[in-house]
């Protein structure tokens, strides 16, 4: 393959556009750093405070640890995207790097997933309590993702184990697998890719049903019903968007990428199209760790008291101007400020 130009006519429209990969790229990504390890570190700092009363603030812990690690490892991204590291940076980029990014990445799709399973049983089925949403169901049940999310991912570390060949210039991250590392690859990709699309689904169903219940209970009580439609409808809108446009383009992208890496019969052309639909696509993805703190802001109550009480702002306001938070319909409010 590397001997083709011997062979063929000049392969202009296959050469890479080093602007888009080497320049613009990386500098987008030194603010997703920046900006998502600093509100990240913040919500850390917060959650220190926030007692893990509820499975759901289990699960919001969860995604703010596995956010953190995933905007650390975009530095090494951004150095051997740029070529401002040396060759074995790259090498680390592929093996171990990467993977990590992706691992906390789904980590996080799956958590945001059972937020919305676990608020689906408090407010549409609140008489049905069960042992799924006690507390140490959720960390156990935390831990069993981390494991199977590594179990399915690890070997694409394992497997990335082919030696760089002399003279190498530039690291393609699929020349370093094995044959069954490529297999490994494609099949965890489709996994994962298919564990994303089954979490939006049941997102969008979740979340319908809650809002559909929440309506419903305003519109019988007639009081506040216009401020809490509101105030529930931004709560869901919230998360929702950040999936339709943080992780949606992604995986649209992410199969027929996978495709054009693993099998043959993909022009050159077709494979740099291919790759930077992903690079921009997986820099939304990227993105998602400076979005994911201001959906704790607007999803978690007591996430947004003890900040609030940390930066020495007053809550007393707003909650005067709350009249929705009477004896009856204290439950119901709190159901709309924790979706």
């Amino acid at each position: 393959m590397t001997n083709s130009s011997t062979a063929e006519p000049p392969a202009e429209p296959c050469s890479k556009n080093t602007l888009i990969t080497q320049q613009i790229i990386p500098g987008l990504y030194c603010v997703v750093f920046v900006a998502g390890i600093l509100l990240n570190g913040v919500s850390g700092w917060i959650f220190f405070s926030v007692p893990s009363s509820k499975s759901f603030i289990v699960y919001l812990k969860n995604i703010v640890v596995a956010d953190f690690l995933m905007g650390l490892t975009i530095p090494f991204k951004v150095l051997a995207d740029s070529r401002l590291g040396p060759l074995q940076l790259a090498v680390f980029v592929c093996r171990v790097s990467a993977v990590i990014f992706y691992v906390n990445m789904y980590v996080s799709i799956v958590f945001f997933g059972l937020i919305s399973f676990d608020r689906y049983f408090k407010i549409v089925k609140p008489l049905s309590t069960s042992f799924i949403q006690s507390v140490n169901y959720s960390k156990l049940l935390s831990l069993v993702i981390w494991a199977l999310t590594l179990f399915l991912a690890v070997p694409n570390i394992i497997l990335t184990n082919q030696r760089v060949r002399e003279g190498m210039t530039q690291i393609k991250c699929m020349e370093l697998k094995s044959q069954l590392g490529r297999q490994w690859h494609k099949a965890s990709n489709y996994i994962f890719v298919g564990i994303f699309w089954v979490v939006f689904l049941l997102l969008i169903i979740f979340y319908t049903a809650i809002t559909r219940k929440i309506f419903k209970s305003h519109l019988k009580s007639r009081r506040n019903s216009i401020s809490v439609k509101k105030k529930s409808s931004r709560n869901i809108f919230s998360i929702v968007f950040v999936f339709f446009v943080c992780f949606v383009p992604y995986h649209i992208a992410r199969i027929p990428y996978t495709r054009s890496q693993t099998e043959a019969h993909y022009s050159c052309q077709a494979k740099e199209i291919l790759l930077y639909v992903k690079e921009f696509t997986l820099l939304l993805s990227a993105a998602n760790v400076c979005l994911d703190p201001i959906i704790y802001f607007f999803l978690c109550q007591p996430f947004r008291e003890i900040l609030c009480k940390k930066l020495h702002i007053s809550l007393a306001d707003q909650n005067e101007l709350d009249p929705s938070k009477t004896k009856r319909g204290n439950a119901m409010h709190d159901s709309t400020d924790t979706l």
